[in-house]
């Protein structure tokens, strides 16, 4: 019987080419079917694999089968009607061939489902974006510190004793001061339960080894000189909480398009805050003329007219560290998307508050500005900031 080794260096992913050729393929259905899942998914939730649904008709393959007419024979088992050497009729024209559809047009046919791995759908979510040059500065690597063991000590607190470690130095203490004591004492023993009547002799060794015993008996339990304290050091701990601001002009200049642009701007922040960060805390401000602090489905699918002042979600910002992050003990992050149009005298206003008020408590702040055919008021603002 002929044995098939496979040697390949990715025997254990022997999938791994076909996969990369159907994805290489069907790029254009899987790209759109994840262009939809990230308008369905909250910004925490980005960072994960993904189901694809690919309808059956868009991944059919070409196939090989016998066409009408022609002579061929079949091997065929035999039943009750036919035995060997009788001849069947040929079946008519389209005859004899099974259905696989549920209706004529395909509607009954089921979908294909194709499984992205989290990397594979990352992979598509950048493939038309490019990453931030994001730099961290100094404030950045802003450390607290923690208690930690740090070995034993011979001086402390009582609250800090170290009982076992204690013991097992008075022990090994009392070992070798009485060792040598002990050793003699065996000794004496073993010969005086040799000796008979030999009073003088018996004498001696017994004074002697009461000697002994009393030396030893006077080695106390546990001296200063045994105990042993824990012993905590202050080490530096670098902060892993950080808070991350997304800020949107929700006017009536920005439509479903420019949203969804932002969305994928703010998740780039925070896929990178994710890499960096234990906890992180997402709050989400929407500004037209007036500012307020909104869930995550709110800030992105809900519509409002009108124009527009950013100043009013600067404020709110401002006030959010204030009450809630004032401690130190949080890295701030700040990302603003908008289309750039703000009232003439607002944009300097905005200016002033970044400079004066929001930037000296942040570790950064972003800004984009979206579909505009060339730059407004507030991005020439914004140039001074940077």
């Amino acid at each position: 019987m002929a044995q098939i080794i496979d040697r390949r260096l990715n025997g254990r992913h022997k999938n791994a080419v076909n996969r990369q050729r159907f994805i290489r393929r069907y790029r254009a259905q899987i790209k759109e079917a994840v262009a939809d899942t990230i308008a369905g998914r909250s910004i925490s939730d980005i960072d994960s694999g993904e189901q694809v649904t690919i309808p059956r008709r868009d991944i059919s393959e070409p196939t090989f089968r016998h066409g009408s007419g022609g002579r061929r024979d079949l091997v065929l088992p035999g039943n009750r009607e036919f035995v060997t050497g009788d001849q069947i009729q040929r079946p008519r024209s389209g005859g004899g061939r099974g259905g696989g559809r549920a209706s004529r047009d395909g509607e009954g046919e089921d979908a294909f489902v194709f499984e992205l791995s989290r990397e594979e759908f990352l992979d598509f979510f950048f493939e038309d974006l490019a990453l931030p040059d994001l730099v961290k500065r100094q404030l950045a690597t802003i450390e607290e510190t923690r208690r930690s063991r740090a070995g034993y000590s011979q001086q402390g607190i009582p609250a800090n004793i170290n009982v076992v470690r204690s013991l097992q130095g008075a022990l090994a203490r009392r070992m070798a001061l009485g060792g040598g004591d002990r050793r003699r004492l065996r000794e004496l023993e073993a010969e005086l339960a040799r000796l008979d009547d030999d009073a003088p002799r018996r004498a001696a060794l017994v004074e002697e080894i009461e000697a002994l015993r009393g030396r030893l008996r006077r080695i106390p339990f546990i001296d200063d000189f045994d105990l042993r304290y824990n012993h905590h050091v202050d080490v530096p701990r670098p902060i892993t909480r950080a808070v991350m601001f997304c800020l949107m002009d929700v006017s009536g200049s920005m439509d479903e398009g420019r949203k969804d642009m932002a969305k994928r701007f703010f998740i780039l922040l925070y896929l990178f805050l994710t890499r960096q960060y234990e906890r992180i805390e997402l709050v989400f401000i929407r500004h037209h003329t007036t500012a307020s602090e909104v869930d995550e489905e709110t800030f992105f699918h809900a519509r409002e007219t009108g124009g527009t002042v950013v100043s009013s979600a600067l404020q709110l910002l401002d006030g959010i560290i204030r009450e809630r992050y004032a401690d130190g003990g949080w890295n701030l992050y700040a990302a603003q998307a908008s289309d750039g149009d703000n009232w003439g005298d607002d944009s300097p206003r905005c200016r002033k508050l970044l400079c004066d008020s929001i930037l000296p408590r942040l570790q950064y702040y972003a800004y984009i500005e979206i579909g505009a055919e060339e730059h407004q008021t507030l991005w020439r603002e914004y140039e001074q900031v940077a």
